[in-house]
């Protein structure tokens, strides 16, 4: 898969996407990162990327020229990209969203900067605007890093256990279960004896039970997405049941 990057800052992309994972898979040629600099497509004295907005206000606005032309200039060579500008007022970006552009075999990702871009960007030029989040970023580099970070992992032969993307959180509308590792008790606090058992469904089905109690908990709102079988409701009882029992043992 093809990441082509447009940003004013594409130094900003070298280490993370050159590290770890992503950099293994780079190795690989599981996925390819273009940098591209949008001032070089700017054809003014000065290379100028942004300017005033129009009816006043503070800050500037990234001019549409040089976003254009390098969109238009990355169009000309295949595979055929999706364009994606990086907006707050873009579209959440979630797990669906980034098994989709999985299999995508190229996307361009337009890092906005200042008070944004100009919206005849948006509207005439992209195919998606996507947010990562309620918040505001200084430039959308770093929210163009976490969508190459999200959908990468996806791609066949990235991660060295592809089952291992099956069971993460937002698979469903469900956070993961709690995860143990050695050593068994650390500072008096021991791992869940069902977890040592070797009983697999066991296992499985208290899995579930933990998932299920940690979302309504944490995220009301994925949890009134789900629809409970009742196994389900039998499960998240018995993991409230063992939740209250924790918290009262904590307690005496």
């Amino acid at each position: 898969m093809i990441f082509d990057i447009l940003s004013l800052f594409p130094q900003m992309f070298a280490s993370p996407l050159g590290e770890s994972i992503l950099g293994k898979a780079m190795e690989r040629g599981l996925i390819e990162t273009r940098l591209h600099n949008i001032r070089d497509f700017a054809f003014d004295k000065h290379q100028m990327t942004d300017d005033r907005p129009f009816g006043g206000g503070e800050g500037m606005v990234m001019k549409p020229e040089p976003i254009v032309e390098a969109v238009e200039f990355l169009r000309k060579t295949r595979p055929t990209p999706l364009v994606v500008l990086l907006t707050p007022q873009g579209r959440l970006f979630n797990q669906r969203i980034a098994r989709s552009l999985a299999r995508v075999p190229r996307l361009i990702l337009i890092c906005g900067r200042y008070e944004g871009v100009d919206e005849r960007v948006a509207e005439h030029f992209t195919d998606e605007q996507l947010s990562i989040g309620d918040y505001v970023l200084t430039g959308g580099e770093l929210a163009a890093m976490v969508v190459v970070d999200a959908v990468s992992r996806l791609i066949p032969g990235v991660l060295g256990n592809s089952a291992s993307t099956d069971e993460e959180s937002f698979t469903e509308p469900l956070l993961e279960y709690p995860q143990y590792t050695r050593p068994q008790e650390f500072r008096g606090y021991r791992v869940p004896e069902i977890l040592l058992s070797g009983h697999h469904e066991a296992i499985k089905r208290w899995r579930r039970g933990q998932a299920l109690i940690r979302t309504r908990t944490r995220r009301p709102d994925l949890f009134a997405r789900m629809t409970l079988t009742p196994e389900d409701e039998e499960l998240l009882r018995q993991a409230s049941d063992e939740w209250r029992g924790r918290l009262w043992k904590e307690s005496e």
